[in-house]
């Protein structure tokens, strides 16, 4: 199944998707999809009931009230490597607040200043249910709604040369692009076996899969709830591939009027045009 938000942004209305492939409109069965009303909808809805939605607008996030993002730093070898550190023993955990999280087709904001925006495709985890020090990667799998492609997008200068934590560069406004949809747990066989594209302007500059994660996604649930409580609609943001403007030659940083298009196997597609802050 797969479960979006569409129409204008703060008005979204829930969606649902299943085998038959017809988007149907879930407001006779909860007014909006988000942390509350997500378990209930996970554990089953008869979707031949729902009204066809034909031709649904704009798609927002899948989900709305977010909890927290939390979002895993260098988690694949070769971004690793093409950014000059030693593989990590841990997971590198930082966090972005919920309101960074946009619509997939939204337009992102370079910020004033900037120079050195970038992007990352990654694979994002939806939590389904209460992950509580797990004791293995099983209870983990157990805790997962489903996938989504996330792009988390980021300011370099702020993020690596202004001092402190990396929050700076990871928090500004639309930088994080989310969906187009919530694609559920069981439709994906192998989370590890996915292939993750991303181009700017047509310019294919990452292409990587899930399978070379350092930590995988159900290792990284199971050890991010050994520090944190994870709850309904909170989202993992799992690493991303090589091929960051900050690793290539020449560091080609977004600018205004550049068009990013990002896809995942199984998960749809991304595009987003550029503007200024």
């Amino acid at each position: 199944m797969r479960l979006a938000r569409h129409g204008l942004p703060g008005a979204e209305k829930p969606l649902a998707c299943g085998a038959d492939g017809l988007w149907r409109d879930l407001r006779p069965v909860t007014a909006d999809l988000d942390p509350g009303t997500l378990p209930a909808v996970l554990a089953g809805v008869a979707l031949d009931e729902l009204p066809v939605v034909a031709h649904p607008a704009r798609f927002g996030p899948p989900l709305a009230r977010i909890g927290k993002v939390v979002c895993i730093g260098l988690n694949y070898r070769d971004h690793a490597a093409e950014t000059g550190v030693p593989i990590p023993q841990e997971p590198i955990v930082f966090l972005k607040t919920p309101d960074t999280v946009i619509g997939a087709d939204d337009q992102v904001l370079i910020p004033r200043r900037s120079v050195k925006t970038d992007y990352e495709v990654e694979l994002a985890v939806v939590i389904g249910r209460e992950a509580r020090y797990l004791a293995d990667e099983t209870a983990a799998a157990a805790c997962i709604a489903g996938y989504a492609i996330s792009n988390d997008v980021s300011e370099r200068e702020f993020q690596l040369e202004r001092g402190g934590q990396w929050d700076k560069g990871k928090n500004c406004e639309t930088f994080n692009p989310l969906g187009p949809w919530l694609v559920t747990a069981e439709e994906i066989a192998d989370p590890q076996a996915l292939g993750l594209r991303l181009r700017v302007n047509g310019q294919l500059r990452q292409e990587g899969s899930t399978k070379n994660m350092i930590f995988g996604v159900r290792y990284l649930v199971w050890y991010l709830s050994q520090f944190m409580v994870l709850r309904p609609g909170d989202v993992i943001n799992t690493g991303t591939p090589a091929g960051v403007a900050l690793g290539l030659a020449g560091q080609p940083y977004l600018r205004e009027g550049d068009v990013v298009e990002l896809e995942i196997d199984g998960l749809g597609r991304q595009r987003q045009t550029m503007g200024q802050a």
